[in-house]
């Protein structure tokens, strides 16, 4: 379906820094395994979950996996959760909503913040807590909700009113605020999506990518329709039963994919970054979307004991770093080549590929430069190339351009459809990767348990 062009354009000597650790999983005796994964459904923003706050659709998460697993809470010995945007009430969700979902008070939890791969971050600093016999039983997720984001005060206003909690009068609280005010800092502070250190949205870095390696609107909206049709035909024949779990008022079905897509459709859209000649539009970008997603980790041996099936080990996994300004999105690249090198096995062995689809350029740039001697050279002198991704094992069941991208949960949601994929496919190695703002990758390898 896809004609990917092959045609690389020169770039930019990559600046790679593999600062967080890479570590196989799975070291010695000891394994960290899967036992199961879930979902509230991912919805978009401003609908399902509008009167929500991030706390109460993490406890949801958390209570389904529990209750769908008939784990006792007391079984559990740490609490991880990924967030990006924070809700200052709940700067520690991972800890409030333990709470609220039936853990006891004793179990220790954090919460993490690393842009789209926040709950990879979570699921992999798990199973370091598990590799190290600081834990055996872990739960790590991640959250997001675009429908309840913190809005705060333009900083002139905000020193003002710190200024005035010393003031002894009401009239020395007036002269304070009004003294040196500006209309213009009367406008609140939304969230930026920008990146700090660039200026720049990750929309206009995947158009630039895009038409660096060659990728054409019209790639782009044939592979976000795919993952449109195959995210619907996904939860029509019943893939997602029990993947997805009730979320408030016992809806399962996600409202994000459109069976309805067409490419005609989508070629009325103009462009959303670069105008008036860019190539991304609002049908090949992830929406805003709200959502939480959980997952079960523990050691084998614990697993063994309680008498669970884990689906999928965590064989090894790999965050790396590239340039932000330039490769802001290539960090599946990046990670694929590493995680592969880690667990010595190629891409052929993959049977299982689940892959962020932030943008459909971004996902189309990631593959044509796994598959470039010419990238590798210049990049990552004396590594092969990763190789040509067989499509018939990428995201078949839709991705975060259909499902939606709740910022910090993705990245459970990935774990656990690719683990599910191993099972019910009968493949034995999945392959995650995802990108992350500033520059930043992940990817890990699963082994089908007892495979």
């Amino acid at each position: 379906m896809l004609q990917l062009s092959t045609r690389l354009r020169a770039v930019r000597p990559a600046i790679v820094r593999a600062r967080a650790r890479s570590t196989a999983a799975s070291t010695g005796q000891k394994k960290v395994v899967l036992v199961d994964g879930c979902r509230i459904p991912f919805q978009p923003s401003r609908g399902e979950y509008f009167d929500l706050m991030s706390y109460d659709l993490t406890r949801l998460a958390m209570h389904g996996l529990l209750t769908k697993t008939a784990v006792d809470p007391k079984a559990i010995d740490y609490v991880l959760w990924g967030k990006v945007i924070q809700e200052p009430k709940t700067s520690n969700i991972a800890r409030d909503a333990a709470f609220a979902a039936g853990i006891p008070r004793g179990v220790p939890a954090h919460t993490v913040t690393q842009a789209c791969i926040s709950s990879n971050q979570a699921i992999c600093t798990g199973a370091s807590q598990i590799l190290s016999g600081q834990a055996e039983v872990v739960l790590a997720g991640g959250v997001e909700t675009f429908s309840d984001a913190p809005i705060r005060y333009s900083r002139p206003i905000r020193k003002k009113l710190i200024k005035m909690s010393k003031a002894k009068s009401p009239g020395q609280m007036a002269s304070i605020f009004f003294k040196g005010l500006k209309m213009k800092d009367l406008a609140p502070e939304q969230p930026a999506i920008a990146n700090f250190l660039t200026g720049e949205v990750m929309g206009h870095n995947a158009d630039r990518l895009s038409d660096r390696f060659g990728v054409s609107r019209r790639e782009q909206e044939e592979f976000a329709l795919r993952s449109h049709l195959n995210a619907a035909n996904a939860h029509a024949d019943g893939f997602y039963d029990g993947e997805v779990i009730a979320g408030p008022g016992g809806k399962t079905l996600e409202d994000g994919p459109r069976a309805d897509s067409s490419l005609e459709k989508m070629a009325t859209l103009k462009p959303a970054f670069v105008k008036p000649h860019g190539t991304v539009t609002a049908a090949s970008a992830s929406p805003f979307t709200d959502g939480a997603s959980a997952t079960l980790l523990m050691s084998d041996g614990k697993a063994s004991e309680l008498g669970l099936s884990p689906k999928a080990e965590l064989l090894a996994y790999a965050f790396v770093a590239c340039d932000p300004f330039e490769e802001l999105l290539l960090g599946p690249t990046y990670g694929a080549s590493k995680v592969l090198r880690m667990a010595g096995l190629s891409l052929k062995d993959i049977d299982v590929i689940e892959f962020h689809e932030a943008f459909a350029g971004q996902v189309l740039s990631n593959l044509v430069a796994m598959d470039s001697d010419k990238f590798f050279a210049e990049n990552l002198p004396g590594v092969d190339k990763v190789g040509s991704v067989d499509m018939t094992k990428l995201n078949t069941k839709g991705g975060s351009l259909s499902i939606g991208h709740p910022f910090g949960a993705t990245g459970a949601r990935l774990v656990t459809t690719a683990a599910n994929r191993l099972v019910k496919e009968g493949g034995t190695y999945a392959l995650v990767a995802a990108c992350a703002d500033g520059g930043l990758g992940h990817a890990c390898i699963l082994k089908r348990y007892g495979a």
